[in-house]
């Protein structure tokens, strides 16, 4: 099976830009467990405000400004939830 692009997203939020890129991977990315690649972010300037991904090596992770918190993947659905609450509490903007 090879790579199977489940969500892109490249769109204006807010002051800057939200980047969403979630893949269905044949095996897991290690550490993690489960079977997807995903990289979400939102860039104002030029810099990483928020931004949930796993990193081979690093596992599921996400960042708020300048500081990394370990992160629970549970689903696609609950990942792409926890993204834009982040994103609604830092803008105080709904989707």
């Amino acid at each position: 099976m090879n790579a199977i692009l489940i969500q892109k997203i490249k769109r204006q939020y807010a002051h800057g830009i939200v980047e969403v890129n979630i893949w269905q991977v044949p095996g897991s990315v290690p550490p993690c467990r489960h079977h997807y690649k995903y990289r979400l972010v939102y860039v104002v300037n030029n810099q990483r405000v928020i931004g949930f991904d796993n990193e081979r090596g690093k596992g599921d992770h996400w960042h708020y400004e300048n500081k990394e918190f370990s992160y629970q993947f549970v689903n696609v659905e609950t990942l792409l939830a926890d993204f834009w609450k982040a994103l609604e509490l830092h803008t105080g903007d709904k989707k």
